[in-house]
């Protein structure tokens, strides 16, 4: 790792966050700090609201974010931009992906806070995994959650009711002893993450709290029918 980066992690703070990295599971922090010693070219710092990579760049290296958090998204074919999710340091940028044929982003990686990034060889990573089962079984662990959590995230977006994703969200988010769904994100960042535009959004949120189904308080959703409400997943 060059001196900038040992700078910049020199008080220890990415060093203590990197026992929580899921390619780090169950490794020593003597190991992942060698690891990253001898592989970690440079430290990236990006701005907030900034675009880290576009969809399509190509996977030159493995990014590591190890300070901030930033936003998978992807335009959907009528033009509007679907949020796949959210993820925080310390994460592998677009693990699935790494080794792939094409070797392309299939998303947009958007700074949501300052980020900051290590930049970690394809190469040199692929014979630290060859080595060390534990990152071998991390890497494909990793890979096989963030690939399902993508799949399913486009199923749902590929529901033909916005009702119908609406509600299995508010479901998902909810149970029947716990009906409350206090919203992390914006009515603007929610319709993002649905992939739909905000008007849209507003409109079937009325629509369901007109019908009984559903209370709005601000950001506090309160599930009032919950068997109607997950009749609508039902209907397409």
């Amino acid at each position: 790792m060059n001196d900038t980066c040992q700078f910049d992690c020199a008080d220890g703070r990415e060093d203590a966050y990197m026992d929580h990295c899921p390619l780090f599971k169950e490794l020593r922090r003597s190991e992942h700090d060698a690891f990253l010693q001898r592989h970690a070219s440079a430290l990236m710092q990006v701005a907030k609201g900034s675009l880290v990579v576009r969809q399509h760049d190509p996977i030159q290296e493995m990014l590591l974010l190890v300070k901030g958090e930033v936003s998978l998204r992807v335009i959907t074919l009528d033009g509007n931009v679907l949020e796949l999710e959210r993820q925080e340091s310390v994460m592998p940028m677009a693990t699935a992906f790494l080794y792939a044929r094409e070797g392309q982003y299939p998303f947009d990686i958007l700074a949501l806070t300052p980020c900051s990034f290590l930049r970690i060889s394809k190469t040199a990573r692929l014979e630290e995994i060859g080595r060390n089962t534990t990152l071998l079984q991390n890497f494909l662990a990793l890979s096989a959650d963030l690939t399902a959590n993508y799949a399913g995230k486009l199923q749902r977006q590929s529901l033909k009711s916005l009702r119908h994703r609406l509600a299995l969200f508010l479901l998902e988010k909810s149970t029947p002893e716990q009906p409350v769904v206090q919203l992390k994100r914006s009515r603007t960042q929610l319709a993002e993450y649905l992939g739909v535009q905000r008007p849209s959004l507003a409109r079937t949120l009325k629509e369901l709290e007109t019908e009984g189904l559903i209370s709005i308080e601000g950001r506090r959703l309160t599930i009032i029918n919950r068997p109607a409400l997950e009749r609508s997943t039902l209907v397409f």
